[in-house]
């Protein structure tokens, strides 16, 4: 399994701040990478060509979302997703920012500290916010509530989500009316095409049929349908409440790229709504053209970007180092 693949669907890495960073801006030949960890080079999909920052935000500002898919943790996604957020701003100030980086069922403690009935550090408890949130999300959530924006807490609850991996789909039968209501009713829906995707990211097994999927690999993909669900549930549900607005939706690119996961989920509920795909690639030392042909499915706009360190060279510790992430989980009961 790759290194991306890991940090998206296993873990989640911590970041240095966000900040003085212009470079982004500039509009660069094709031939020309990222200049640093905070750099990105932004290339339409379909045509290859470059784009500065203000030009993307000028061909989205009649999106109805704009989805930006991330590596956890790298310095350029979450350089680009604050930045792109002020530039949508400024050409439609009726926004909506929805974030995987929250749990629904953690809405009501967001909302307090966008209200300024809690101060940060209450917030970060009390919504049990990523660790990585002061470096990678906080630029985000300022500008929403300096705005006065909505932010959603789009995710589904953590320990729902830990259940249905242990359980499989029925666990949902299970639950109070109230918890069980806060989730879609179609809760897991998807495409053969994720289903695919999901069997070989994580068996790394190429060309997976639907019917590899049994047991706990079934659970674990149910899982994460309940995510791409409830996220895509979440982002109808605030443009119903907010009629006119763009929602910008901040999410692992795996929930997103090629237009699968809560990307199809959306398409599958309100097929007349407008989508615009963001999705980052790693770039590997390279000469010549930027490997655009290669990765234009993966987006409607591809941002280029440095890979990040490798954690570990040394399989006995990255095994350590991933046993100890995972005691370190909530011991939720599933009854």
């Amino acid at each position: 399994m790759t290194q991306p693949i890991v940090r998206l669907i296993l873990t989640f890495t911590a970041l240095v701040a966000l900040t003085g960073c212009n470079t982004m801006q500039a509009h660069r030949s094709p031939t020309t990478g990222p200049a640093n960890q905070y750099d990105a080079v932004i290339v339409d999909a379909e045509t290859g060509s470059t784009l500065g920052l203000e030009a993307l935000a000028d061909r989205l500002a009649d999106t109805d979302v704009v989805v930006v898919g991330e590596y956890h943790g790298h310095h350029a996604s979450h350089l680009l997703q604050a930045r792109l957020q002020q530039a949508l701003y400024a050409r439609n100030p009726r926004q909506i920012l929805t974030m995987e980086q929250f749990n629904l069922d953690h809405q009501d403690a967001l909302d307090a500290y966008l209200a300024d009935q809690t101060g940060e550090t209450e917030m970060i408890e009390d919504a049990q916010a990523w660790d990585n949130y002061r470096g990678s999300y906080r630029p985000l959530v300022e500008f929403a509530r300096q705005q006065q924006l909505p932010v959603v807490a789009a995710n589904a609850p953590a320990d729902i989500v830990r259940c249905i991996g242990r359980q499989g789909s029925a666990y949902l039968d299970t639950l109070p009316d109230q918890q069980r209501a806060m989730l879609p009713e179609q809760a897991f829906l998807d495409t053969p095409a994720y289903r695919n995707k999901f069997v070989e990211a994580i068996s790394g097994s190429h060309g997976a049929e639907q019917t590899d999927l049994s047991g706990r690999l079934l659970n674990t993909y149910q899982a994460q349908l309940l995510r791409d669900n409830t996220m895509a549930s979440r982002i109808l549900t605030a443009l119903e409440a907010h009629p006119g607005h763009q929602v910008l939706h901040t999410t692992g690119t795996f929930h997103s790229e090629q237009r699968l996961g809560t990307v199809a989920a959306l398409e599958q509920r309100a097929q007349g709504l407008t989508i615009s795909v963001i999705s980052p690639v790693e770039l590997a030392p390279f000469e010549g053209a930027l490997p655009v042909a290669e990765n234009r499915h993966k987006g409607d706009y591809l941002y280029f970007i440095l890979p990040l360190p490798t954690e570990f060279r040394d399989p006995e510790r990255q095994r350590s180092a991933m046993q100890k992430r995972f005691s370190q989980r909530p011991d939720t009961r599933c009854e």
